[in-house]
């Protein structure tokens, strides 16, 4: 595959999907911030032209476009008005999403299908849209999907929007290995968030009866913005933001027979928030929402940091950090003990493993093992050969014994058969005789009986004989 030239922020044009909300908002302000022209794409008339105008007065390149992400059409006119604008994009970033709260069962399926012609097709239709882009630009660019901590371990009362989630996974790495096949100069990562402070309660379509709220531990929406920002500039597969959330799907996985039941038991209560009434909100599932831009909202603890997410975008870094804090603690734990310096040697000592056991003692009963070994093996060769010696006087005597009564059954049998033979020889002589006779006899007796037969006749020439 070839390598994505991927630009610094401050030269890149970046297109958001769902840019008015939540973290498509984030990422909008502080792409903007960074220097990069940003188009924004969302189905709200009214807060993109808002958000358009609050960028701009802060001297950023800002231009968007009304379209539904469902809709294949609306997408290539946006695409088309970036590139008359910016000249073309060089990150799309497939963000718009709906949610809804409530068992699959009492979800309808029209409902179900609204949820997925957003949050699977509109991936679907911006990523491939984006990937035709930009395979015919020379130093290729990024796509950006925003996936979500469900995908890995889905979640009862969110269970339609996990398997969307679910679905946007596979594609995104089935797309992947395409482009990779292909050769293109195309970098495509899968951002999954977990929890994060974002109007997604109010926005989803609730069939629940109450309240509903993200469990602990919520993370803020910079956090998910400066991740994936960063993989507009670094090729990054795979990304989850938030450890509590990867904690819980690496649970789900490793061990997903105990992990289900405590999902189905105590999930729905963690979800639940006691502290607000149930209220009927406009939700996001057929019609865009207008919540004035707010970024950030409702939840009193907000994580501002993921360590998590900071450990995947520098590695070496985390990598360094740790084996430094461990020699750190290593030598103030061996300096600081009342032994000092000679704490070293003693645990040195300790560890030795050759005074873990007693050699000598070892070495000694090895050798009487090695004794006993070949005493049997000496012992195991004398009876082999004593038995092999047995084995061929054995089979000798019975060769001989053998070859003698053959004789004598051959010599005793050839006898009887000789005699059988005469015995044979003679009746056949014997009925030959016997059988010449007979026909003599029967030839003499059919001449007599022609005869007189023929004495019968008047013109018997017999007859004639006798009176001559």
């Amino acid at each position: 595959m070839s390598r994505a030239h991927l630009k610094p922020l401050n030269k890149q044009t970046i297109v958001i999907t769902g840019a008015t909300s939540g973290i498509g908002l984030a990422v909008a302000r502080r792409a903007a911030k960074a220097g990069a022209c940003v188009f924004l794409i969302a189905r709200g008339e009214k807060d993109l032209a808002a958000l358009c105008e609050e960028l701009q007065a802060t001297g950023a390149r800002v231009a968007w476009s009304v379209a539904d992400v469902a809709d294949a059409d609306a997408l290539a006119e946006a695409a088309d008005k970036c590139r008359r604008l910016f000249g073309g994009f060089d990150t799309w970033i497939n963000n718009a999403g709906v949610s809804i709260f409530g068992p699959i069962r009492e979800t309808t399926l029209e409902d179900q299908r609204r949820l997925f012609e957003t949050n699977y097709w509109g991936v679907v239709n911006g990523s491939i849209l984006a990937a035709e882009r930009l395979r015919e630009r020379p130093w290729g660019g990024a796509i950006i999907n925003v996936g979500s901590i469900l995908s890995d371990a889905p979640m009862p009362v969110q269970g339609v929007y996990s398997a969307s989630k679910h679905a946007v996974k596979g594609f995104t790495n089935a797309l992947r290995m395409e482009l990779m096949r292909d050769d293109a100069p195309v970098s495509l990562s899968l951002v999954k968030p977990a929890a994060l402070d974002t109007p997604y309660n109010k926005h989803a379509r609730n069939l629940t009866g109450y309240a509903v709220q993200n469990p602990q531990p919520v993370y803020s929406t910079r956090v998910a913005a400066d991740t994936i920002l960063y993989c507009a500039t670094h090729p990054i597969r795979e990304i989850t933001v938030g450890g509590g959330g990867r904690l819980i799907a690496s649970l789900y996985n490793a061990l997903p027979g105990v992990a289900e039941p405590l999902l189905a038991k105590f999930a729905p209560s963690l979800m639940r928030d006691r502290s607000s009434a149930h209220e009927l909100y406009d939700d996001g599932l057929y019609d865009p929402s207008e919540d004035g831009l707010a970024e950030e909202v409702h939840y009193p603890m907000v994580r501002q940091f993921s360590a998590l997410a900071e450990v995947r975008k520098h590695p070496g870094i985390a990598a360094g950090v740790v084996a430094v804090l461990a020699g750190v603690g290593l030598a103030t734990l061996l300096l600081n003990q009342r032994t000092g310096p000679t704490r070293y040697q003693a645990l040195r000592s300790r560890l030795d493993p050759r005074d873990w056991v007693d050699t000598d003692s070892l070495r000694g009963r090895f050798d009487d093992f090695a004794e006993t070994v070949r005493h049997g093996l000496s012992e195991a060769g004398t009876r082999a050969h004593d038995f092999t010696d047995d084995a061929r006087d054995r089979g000798g005597r019975w060769w001989n014994k053998t070859r003698k009564s053959s004789r004598k059954a051959l010599k005793k049998h050839g006898k009887i058969a000789r005699r059988y033979a005469e015995d044979a020889g003679d009746y056949a002589k014997t009925h030959a005789k016997e059988g010449a006779g007979l026909i003599a006899l029967a030839t003499i007796a059919a001449a007599v009986g022609a005869a007189a037969l023929d004495a019968r006749r008047p013109d018997s020439r017999l007859r004639n004989i006798g009176r001559f």
